[in-house]
């Protein structure tokens, strides 16, 4: 039988804890008992765990042996702010698709309540990645960036640095040609996906995408939703990246 995991909050040698909420859902919630193996992951690995301790907020657990794992291709999404029901839902979704890093995007038809009020949701979209990594058992969550004006994007380091190897794809209805397959046909590994709000980018939007690096890719004929596209393109390109 599959073991369930659980990302630590806390490793010290050979110890690792679970605090807080995380723990009183492990103890209280799903009554686990002292002596109870779960797959704990530890950083960038995963250890063999027994429960040794357990309070109201707080579970320890004797780490034994390393848990074999699969290292994952590395996906960043630039998800357009949209409704947060939807957006959540995208969020835990492409999470456990495996995406490794998403990036709430402040768009020009982002609606003006959601965009103020994102920022206070940052805390809410770390936990339910958490939530969702655990359930699908990842080594460990995705990073959830903190909500960004779409032209900070080249600022943000790393993979979307304008120099980076990783493509940079921008999902847009307008484009007739390149599917998102072409586009990452000879990627590295990496790769970097921008969605967008409900109506889609702007024409200026397109533009500075054009003007900064980006390319250009379709998901097909039809129109999807901002969380059906964001999965869906998710997916594939975990799919793509995996072939390489």
């Amino acid at each position: 039988m599959t073991r369930r995991r659980w990302i630590a909050d806390i490793v010290h040698e050979n110890i690792a804890a679970l605090t807080g909420e995380h723990a009183a859902h492990l103890g209280r919630v799903l009554r686990a008992q002292i002596g109870q193996e779960f797959d704990v992951a530890c950083g960038d690995v995963v250890r063999r765990g027994r429960i040794i301790s357990i309070s109201d907020n707080r579970v320890e657990f004797a780490l034994g042996e390393e848990v074999a794992t699969q290292a994952a291709a590395e996906l960043t999404l630039a998800l357009a702010i949209f409704k947060f029901d939807r957006m959540e839902w995208a969020i835990e979704k492409c999470t456990e698709v495996g995406v490794a890093r998403i990036i709430p995007v402040i768009a020009q038809r982002t609606d003006a309540h959601l965009a103020a009020a994102a920022a206070k949701r940052h805390e809410r979209w770390i936990r339910l990645a958490r939530q969702a990594a655990e359930q699908s058992r990842r080594v460990t969550p995705p990073e959830i960036s903190a909500p960004m004006k779409l032209k900070e994007l080249n600022n943000a380091g790393g993979v979307l640095s304008t120099d980076a190897v990783a493509p940079r794809v921008v999902l847009a209805e307008s484009e007739t040609k390149a599917s998102l397959r072409d586009v990452l046909s000879s990627s590295t590994g990496e790769a970097v996906l921008a969605i967008g709000p409900e109506g889609g980018w702007t024409d200026d939007e397109l533009a500075w995408f054009r003007d900064s690096g980006w390319i250009m890719a379709s998901l097909g004929q039809t129109i999807l939703r901002a969380e059906t596209a964001a999965i869906v393109a998710a997916a594939l390109a975990m799919d793509f990246l995996r072939q390489e």
